[in-house]
């Protein structure tokens, strides 16, 4: 089948906010990077007593980060997995035949790939390329990667559900931007979108995978019994959609605007993660940690502004996209200040980061 048939499934493209300056993603990642610091423990362990003789028996090692965004945080990951892949190596006694690293960064095509590539480590242990492209599609040839790597990037679902935009549906989200704080009709819309695409993003990985090929996915998540409403990064985006509304009131936008403005992500319980895994059935689960609490949580959210930028970073292209960048600016010291006003709400919310290591189990 060609790639372009593979890849066929639509997908809209939301990049973190390029560039070096004070409020582009590669300055405002702290709280992803300490996901990826608390999660590298438990990824040294699972690399280190799984059996991987065959997986490192190749001459060339493909590693592919999804979801790469612009750095500094996918260096930082990467240099991680290879340090405990050339570990595992030396205790298998294959220093001699440690293989080479070729790593594939991936994200959308409208990523800033530029900065991405003038800021690669100069020491780094790896031949780097980009791969443009949506991870609920097909972006590598079958059989042709040894190990995926995604952090933060999965609650990214492919597009909004179009029913939550549709003003003659159920689930038209009317006066919010998200679904925690919606109708019925809305969050079923969010969670259907969110198992085709999982089973799409599953899918293809196990295509491209070898046989006992490694991922290892850092995942925002909910608690299981946590409602929806009071699920950390929801309460943000609930608090960022008061914003909005807010200024619809002052008439500094337009209401119709924020009613056809809507995130495009969804934050899974363990439940529904594993329910993913089981419908695909050709991953074995090797490893999986809740990391409840890290030190950057408490970093970030306990200075309203840090939390603010962080946000901004993560949101700005969408909805500059939607509502142009007049805005911005306004918006992001409202949304400071209304953080600040509610921080012993913000800081009582609860936070969960799934890591979990999948291994392809053999055809």
């Amino acid at each position: 089948m060609a790639a372009t048939e593979e890849n066929s499934k639509i997908c809209e493209a939301y990049p973190m906010k390029g560039g070096d300056g004070p409020t582009g993603y590669a300055n405002n990642s702290v709280y992803q990077k300490g996901g990826a610091d608390a999660s590298k423990q438990f990824v040294n362990k699972a690399i280190a007593e799984l059996e991987l003789e065959t997986l490192l028996s190749s001459k060339t090692f493909r590693i592919a980060d999804l979801g790469c965004s612009v750095g500094p945080n996918t260096f930082f990951s990467m240099e991680n997995v290879i340090e405990a892949l050339q570990l595992k190596c030396k205790s298998l006694g294959l220093n001699s035949q440690i293989p080479e690293f070729q790593v594939f960064f991936n994200d959308h095509a409208s990523n800033d790939f530029n900065l991405l590539f003038n800021s690669l480590p100069h020491n780094r242990q790896y031949y780097a390329a980009g791969v443009p492209g949506s991870f609920h599609g097909r972006l590598f040839p079958s059989s042709s990667i040894h190990l995926f790597h995604s952090s933060f990037s999965i609650p990214w679902i492919s597009r909004v559900p179009k029913e939550v935009v549709d003003k003659n549906s159920p689930a038209w989200n009317k006066g919010r931007i998200f679904y925690s704080d919606a109708t019925d009709e809305v969050l079923r819309a969010y969670e259907a979108q969110n198992v085709e695409d999982m089973e799409c993003f599953l899918n293809a990985r196990a295509q491209e995978i070898v046989n006992e090929g490694l991922m290892v996915l850092i995942i925002p998540g909910r608690q299981d019994d946590t409602p929806h409403s009071q699920s950390l990064p929801n309460m943000l985006f609930q608090i960022l959609g008061s914003c909005l509304m807010e200024m619809a009131r002052k008439g500094i936008v337009d209401e119709e605007k924020v009613d056809s403005f809507n995130i495009p992500n969804y934050f899974m319980s363990s439940k529904e993660l594993e329910a993913a895994m089981e419908r695909n059935g050709r991953f074995s689960v090797e490893r999986w940690e809740n990391l409840h609490h890290f030190a950057a949580h408490d970093i970030v959210y306990n200075i309203p502004q840090l939390l603010a930028s962080q946000v901004r970073a993560t949101m700005e292209g969408l909805i500059k996209q939607h509502f142009g960048d007049e805005i911005l600016d306004e918006l992001f010291d409202l949304y400071g200040k209304r953080l600040a006003e509610q921080q012993s709400v913000v800081v009582a919310g609860k936070a969960m980061v799934y890591l979990v290591v999948l291994k392809r189990k053999a055809n």
